[in-house]
């Protein structure tokens, strides 16, 4: 049993896999003090995140999940807290968890704590109902924020922590060549990158569009689209339709980013939205400059003409552009990577992520004990 001198706290996290989220998730567990917080993470059965918590040594409680409408979800979480004595609950994941984790805290009456990581707008009658069940919530962006704020959640129970990136698994050296070999592309290859789920809103339909233009002026030029998603089959097609298959290279989910990064010309990410972007926070650690939309948190990721570029969303001519900037002046595509390195390590570590959530939870407890 925990020891009564540090708060119990139970992490909920009902995605199935280790993307951004989740490995956020992973960050805080381990980062945050032994000696204040006693960390349970709840998860589905057999989970990626429940692996990875495990290997870390976190204590982890698994439960049978069927999905977003699993109300049975609520009654399986509300046991194991009152069995593991818990004293705050974090729930960190949509997914049905913002609704089921949050009615079984309110069940035990113990105070419970939202982590909001996307940007999109919820009906005015919904946040009414479900942020009632929340004593706080933890928005990853300043732009989530002002969303949440917008939507109807009070000012004084929303306070954004960013995400985190683990820095230093991103320092390692730029390897061109031994990139283009492990990716069968020329030894002269320009390689640029987008890594992303294959879903609508994270803009691949743009970025075909830049590339078609630009290919012509740049033969040498390819790109990796990693990462997997529903829209993998109808991204293929497009490919092959537009005759670009000598140029873009779809290589599935890359475990092991940090050793692609580095290596990359730059980064694309024209998402339409985005509550900040993990992904963005691990190009620049690696000294990659970036071009994303100047949109949701991603201007709170990328500095426009610091680390990167930021265009209008949903523009593939503005994208075009910016893509042609970088690639005429890759020394000032350097520059941007270096500056964004640098600004990784003063505002985006683990620590500092984990002392502002650390903070958020002696808030709320210390606002339960005066009342």
């Amino acid at each position: 049993m925990s020891d009564p001198g540090r708060l119990r706290v139970a992490h909920i996290e009902l995605g199935e896999h280790l993307y951004g989220g989740a490995q956020q998730v992973l960050y805080l567990l381990t980062a945050l003090p032994q000696q204040e917080v006693d960390s349970l993470l709840i998860c589905p059965r057999n989970s990626a995140v429940g692996q990875g918590a495990r290997r870390l040594g976190i204590e982890v409680e698994e439960i049978d999940y069927r999905g977003d409408l699993d109300w049975r979800a609520a009654s399986r979480i509300r046991r194991i807290l009152a069995r593991q004595q818990v004293g705050l609950v974090h729930v960190h994941s949509r997914r049905g968890a913002d609704i089921w984790g949050a009615l079984a805290a309110r069940a035990l009456r113990l105070p419970c704590i939202l982590s909001r990581r996307v940007d999109h707008h919820e009906r005015r009658w919904a946040v009414a109902l479900k942020y009632r069940l929340y004593h706080h919530a933890i928005a990853i962006s300043e732009g989530i924020r002002n969303v949440m704020i917008s939507d109807g959640v009070s000012a004084e129970t929303v306070t954004c922590v960013r995400s985190a990136v683990d820095w230093e698994r991103f320092q390692q050296p730029a390897e061109r060549s031994a990139l283009a070999l492990r990716f069968g592309l020329p030894d002269h290859a320009v390689i640029i990158g987008i890594a992303a789920q294959l879903i609508p809103r994270k803009g691949h339909d743009i970025l075909l569009d830049a590339m078609a233009e630009l290919v012509a002026r740049w033969p040498d030029l390819h790109l990796l689209v990693m990462g997997k998603g529903p829209l993998e089959s109808v991204l293929k097609k497009q490919i092959r339709d537009r005759d670009l298959g000598q140029h873009i290279h779809c290589v599935g989910f890359l475990s092991d980013l940090e050793s692609v990064l580095p290596s990359l010309a730059f980064l694309v990410h024209p998402a339409r939205t985005e509550g900040l972007g993990v992904v963005l926070l691990q190009a620049a650690s690696a000294g990659t400059a970036v071009i994303a939309s100047d949109a949701g948190g991603m201007p709170e990721a990328v500095t426009d003409g610091e680390t990167g570029v930021l265009i209008p969303p949903g523009d593939a001519k503005a994208l075009e552009l910016a893509m042609e900037q970088l690639l005429l002046a890759p020394a000032q595509a350097a520059a941007f990577g270096q500056a964004g390195r640098a600004r990784m390590l003063r505002e985006f570590s683990i620590p500092v992520m984990a002392q502002g959530n650390l903070e958020v939870y002696r808030k709320v407890t210390a606002a339960r004990s005066a009342g």
